[in-house]
């Protein structure tokens, strides 16, 4: 990784829409000059037309909004949804934006990031979409997951990368022809924003994690939705645990996909006996994308440690350093295992030992490799589509792309 360490920043955890969505609301109402929205999925439900609803009113009084989702995660916006924020002066931007009859196996090299930043100076980075299902109070099904609220000299970071993406219109922007914007110090956490892309920075953020483990010395708390790391990741694990470090991971218990819980549970029993603790939260599906080590470095952001995320789509996480952060995500963390989860023991592994031998050794060498097959695969780079709703096309379900410039 070659961002260095930027000082100065204040960050603020944010739990559930309960608390991330009036926060983002407010600050695109206060916005004087620009908003830049990146998001995965954006459905046309309570949540989806409020962040509309904050959009159109900031357009309208001359704010320039910035606008982009993904074509798959986000196929289902009405065209209606989407006109209305173009005639209001948004630009709407769709990432690789897919044709109706590919959309259920179209799930490799998403953009998976979920970011927003305001006039420069104050962003949002996270797990969280724009939908209802991340709010608690919508049911059963709604999704445990966090954000931060970014304040401070590692925004113009943020902004940076945005923007180079909107002005190439790539998956991995290099340069940005936007003036450098610097914010005042707010704070006196250190921070690196780092990406995954299909280009020159694949790894980073699980090296990062990786790196974060080698280095423990007391305790690694990870919450992570979709579990299913590669070898070196599992390997670095049971180090941290045989000296001596407390390893806890927060995986699902109430699974949104079941094979989510399937996949991570064929790990069990390699992790127990590495002296790793698993936790299944049961209360919701859980969502969430963080990590703390220690008390000071953490991580929020949009990656999940299991293929998809490591290897194929779109991400953005923050690395936090930073001690009272640090103790509040901890405090969240404990919460929730406390009240919400089950601990896994190695009795509850109702399989026999020659089946878990024979098994794990097919399953070690398929994580190995997988990263190297990925690679392997067509490394299509999809652009950013500028949706122009006033000429339908059938290639993506009525409206008409052209590419950014």
């Amino acid at each position: 990784m070659s961002q260095p360490w930027i000082s100065g920043n204040k960050f603020t955890l944010l739990e559930n829409g309960e608390s991330f969505f009036p926060r983002v609301f407010e600050a695109i109402a206060t916005a004087r000059h620009e908003v830049l929205v990146e998001t995965f999925i954006l459905l046309d439900d309570k949540v989806g037309q409020g962040l509309q609803a904050a959009i159109l009113t900031a357009a309208r009084r001359g704010v320039q909004v910035d606008l982009t989702v993904d074509g798959f995660g986000s196929h289902d916006l009405p065209q209606e949804f989407i006109a209305a924020l173009v005639a209001a002066g948004v630009r709407v931007h769709m990432y690789g934006p897919v044709p109706r009859l590919l959309r259920h196996i179209s799930y490799f090299r998403r953009l998976h990031r979920k970011l927003l930043v305001v006039d420069g100076t104050r962003a949002f980075v996270g797990g969280i979409n724009f939908s209802a299902e991340h709010l608690v109070h919508d049911g059963p099904g709604a999704k445990q997951d966090y954000a931060v609220e970014v304040e401070g000299p590692v925004v113009a970071e943020i902004h940076r990368f945005m923007h180079a993406a909107i002005e190439t219109g790539e998956h991995a922007p290099r340069r940005c022809r936007c003036p450098r914007q610097e914010a005042a110090p707010r704070g006196e956490a250190d921070a690196v924003f780092m990406w995954r892309d299909n280009g020159e920075h694949r790894n980073d953020i699980e090296r990062q994690y990786r790196l974060a483990l080698r280095l423990a010395r007391r305790r690694v708390v990870i919450a992570n939705a979709y579990f299913f790391p590669g070898y070196s990741f599992l390997r670095d694990l049971r180090q941290a645990a045989r000296r001596g470090v407390e390893v806890s991971l927060i995986l699902q218990g109430n699974p949104d996909m079941p094979i989510v819980q399937t996949a991570a549970a064929m790990l069990y029993e390699h992790l127990l006996h590495g002296g790793v603790q698993i936790f299944e939260y049961c209360a919701r599906p859980l969502h969430s994308k963080v990590a703390l080590v220690d008390d000071e470095w953490a991580t929020v952001g949009s990656s999940n440690l299991d293929p998809l995320s490591l290897a194929f789509n779109l991400e953005a996480n923050l690395l936090i350093r930073d001690r009272a952060f640090n103790r509040v995500l901890d405090e969240r963390l404990q919460r929730l295992m406390a009240r919400h989860c089950r601990q896994i023991d190695v009795r509850d592994l109702n399989e026999s030992k020659a089946w878990r031998k024979v098994r794990s050794f097919f399953l070690f060498h398929l994580l190995r490799r997988y990263p190297y097959w990925a690679g392997r695969l067509p490394a299509h780079a999809p652009r950013l589509a500028l949706l122009q709703p006033q000429a339908r096309s059938d290639a993506a379900d009525g409206l008409d792309e052209t590419a950014c410039p």
